[in-house]
């Protein structure tokens, strides 16, 4: 190799084994080097027993992966390059043709859309269910029924589900079914949870999905997601899914939730505390006739959440009195300074969004008036107070 180009190339250095450091190393890679043509054939990645392709993962994601795994207190993880990408790899890996999707009626806004749009045109039909009643659920259970979603809490309007009780649903309909038939399977979204409010696999559920976008990550500067078990099997299909659609996450991305971990339980409790604060002080406010928060006595399946979960979260939402004009409720979005208007929650700054909720759900929305939903970031409590403060005041003038 006399030559500087291939010199740079295969240059023969190795740095010495054993260097260690709080962060792990981050491994970038689509081609791995394998040291011979028997481990090029034999080599394996699905039980993370080696390396085959940058594309089935690297040192850096296979860390990731264990550690949210642990967080959920599951055995198995799959990375995917956002939350929504989770959503739909857990539906294309255990739905077919002729399958029946079951989604609460308040869910995350996509996972409807998916529905809607692709799984209905591959012939998978859905319907909606009523998250706060088990027995919806049980009623709407067919023979077609392959997969139930289920959320905790409610997107946007934070109902809290029985999610025992939704679980036993599936459990009863399963135990119902023939020896080889196939059993139905439940997926939470555990966005609001975390793996931190409580296990999602304590209560039973089969399959666990996150937005690592929220807080795993915390900096509201990556895209990523999760698909956690405690079932090889699963965890099977789901992977073989995910390699057959190519997803893929990068180092770099990785780096980033690696490093939000290690603040994530502080965070959540911080933001926590500053949400169940200001969710109470809200609801004494003029122009406010419901605030939307599982920690509020009178807020939809409180005693649910009582008796399951520990945490509660970043969000709540707020509907304002009747009287009030949409214009006048996006004016106080306007008005608000230290909450921003934006799409997300749980990263470092607090944001808000209106909703027209009677306009994305086929249950009746029970509130006239216009609702707003508010993400709480690490500032001040006191600074926020005043900021809602503030632009409440000029709702009267």
């Amino acid at each position: 190799m006399s030559e500087l180009s291939t010199q740079l190339i295969h240059h023969p250095y190795r740095p010495p084994e054993g260097f260690d450091a709080v962060a792990p190393a981050v491994h970038k890679a689509s081609t791995v080097i394998f040291p011979n043509v028997h481990a090029l054939r034999t080599q394996e990645w699905i039980d993370k027993s080696g390396y085959t392709y940058g594309l089935h993962g690297t040192p850096t994601t296979y860390t990731l992966e264990e550690r949210i795994a642990t967080v959920e207190g599951g055995r198995y993880c799959v990375l995917a390059p956002s939350g929504l990408s989770a959503v739909t790899l857990v539906d294309m890996a255990f739905l077919r043709q002729g399958d029946e999707l079951l989604i609460p009626d308040n869910a995350y806004g996509p996972n409807k859309s998916f529905a809607n749009g692709e799984l209905a045109a591959w012939g998978i039909s859905h319907r909606y269910y009523d998250a706060q009643d088990p027995e919806d659920l049980a009623a709407k259970i067919s023979g077609k029924t392959r997969l139930v979603w289920l959320e905790a809490a409610g997107s946007i309007t934070l109902e809290y589900p029985d999610l025992p009780g939704l679980v036993a649903v599936v459990r009863d309909a399963n135990a119902q079914r023939g020896e080889g038939d196939r059993k139905v399977i439940t997926a939470l979204d555990n966005t609001w949870g975390a793996g931190i409010a409580f296990n999602a696999f304590d209560l039973g559920i089969d399959v666990s999905m996150q937005a690592l976008t929220k807080y795993p990550s915390g900096g509201a500067d990556v895209l990523m997601g999760s698909v956690v078990t405690r079932d090889e099997q699963l965890h099977k299909q789901v992977l073989l899914t995910h390699m057959r659609l190519g997803l893929n996450v990068s180092g770099n991305d990785t780096e980033l939730v690696l490093r939000g971990l290690s603040s994530m339980l502080l965070r959540y409790q911080v933001q926590d505390a500053s949400t169940r604060a200001l969710a109470a002080w809200m609801q004494t406010q003029p122009g406010v006739s419901k605030v939307l928060h599982p920690s509020l006595p009178d807020s939809p399946g409180h005693a649910n959440w009582k008796r399951d979960a520990t945490g509660a979260a970043c969000l709540f939402s707020a509907v304002f009195d009747a009287a009030l004009s949409q214009t006048q409720i996006d004016a106080f979005c306007d008005r608000l300074q230290c909450f921003k208007l934006g799409w997300s929650w749980a990263g470092p700054i607090s944001l808000c969004a209106p909703y027209n909720i009677a306009g994305i759900r086929t249950q009746e929305w029970p509130h006239k008036g216009g609702l707003v939903r508010f993400a709480v970031g690490l500032e001040s409590v006191a600074d926020l107070q005043s900021d809602l403060a503030q632009a409440l005041a000029g709702l009267t003038t």
